[in-house]
């Protein structure tokens, strides 16, 4: 591997954006995630086929790639999922560990989201902390 580029303060770079994600937004950890599922949160898995393959399914999710996750979740979407209901909706977006996630809840976030947010750590802490682990099938949202 190369050396690292040098720094441009005109490119803060994926750890500035992440960090920027991240501010001022509480984040769930997976008791807090399995509370807001009971209270009807809409948890949405957004791993990919071959990840949940091989790790587990979280039950009660919903599984809605990456690519069109906000056009399934904004209320005014011609594509959105019938529990897009209005901004108000709580959303907790789980990936593996926790990074992906915290970007597509502040870009959830941007359109208007207001109350989405991620599970830190993911999916990977989740089934750590002994949370249950489903083999399918998941209730995929395309």
């Amino acid at each position: 591997m190369g050396a690292a580029a040098p720094l441009n303060p005109d490119r803060p770079g994926v750890d500035a954006v992440l960090a920027r994600s991240r501010a001022g937004v509480v984040r769930l950890d997976p008791a807090g995630t399995a509370a807001a599922l009971a209270r009807g949160a809409l948890v949405v898995d957004t791993r990919t086929e071959t990840q949940r393959a091989e790790q587990g399914e979280l039950p009660g999710a919903l599984v809605i790639d990456r690519t069109v996750l906000e056009w399934r979740l904004d209320p005014t979407s011609g594509s959105r999922i019938p529990e897009a209901t209005g901004w108000d909706v709580e959303v907790v977006v789980v990936c593996h560990e926790g990074y992906s996630s915290s970007l597509a809840a502040a870009s959830l976030r941007a359109v208007g989201l207001h109350r989405a947010t991620d599970l830190t750590g993911g999916f990977a802490a989740w089934r750590d902390a002994g949370f249950p682990v489903g083999t399918g099938p998941a209730d995929v949202r395309r």
